[in-house]
């Protein structure tokens, strides 16, 4: 599958680990699209968004880590963009911070409603990580995704 990993990259550790977790989708046998490694040719606002717009339409899928005390704004649009495409979401979160009102989500209800499946491992290894991430992407491979079926594939 080809995939656009979405997810919060302004730190040399958020880098690090987008870049390590590339790799093992990779190893997975997907492809996989990565916006700090397909930087735009300016660092402008309309030339980034032109460019990791083309890598969501390139992509067959969405994997977006959702780490953070809230989601990254960014992250959170790209995978709004990929539920409007009838695109599958894979949400990832290994942070252990709750938001302050905690009910039966983990965080923010949309994302939650537009994700195919999303996974919650708190401090998780990679390795664990992209497995969890691979397995999630082999149930949703080559199925028809419809908008109102979503929720029953958490």
């Amino acid at each position: 599958m080809k995939i656009y990993l979405a997810g919060p990259l302004f730190t040399t550790p958020e880098r690090e680990w987008n870049a390590a977790f590339t790799r093992l989708l990779e190893a997975g046998g997907h492809e996989v699209f990565l916006p700090q490694a397909h930087e735009a040719p300016e660092p402008t606002g309309p030339a980034i968004f032109k460019k990791d717009l083309e890598g969501l339409d390139w992509a067959e899928g969405v994997v977006a880590i959702m780490d953070g005390p809230d989601p990254d704004s960014g992250t959170c649009w790209e995978c709004g963009y990929a539920y409007a495409r009838n695109k599958p979401v894979v949400l990832l979160r290994t942070d252990f911070r709750r938001p302050g009102d905690v009910r039966s989500i983990p965080y923010n209800a949309m994302l939650i409603g537009a994700a195919d499946a999303h996974i919650e491992l708190p401090l998780g290894p990679l390795d664990a990580c992209a497995a969890a991430v691979l397995d999630a992407l082999q149930k949703l491979d080559g199925k028809a995704l419809h908008h109102d079926e979503r929720f029953e594939h958490h």
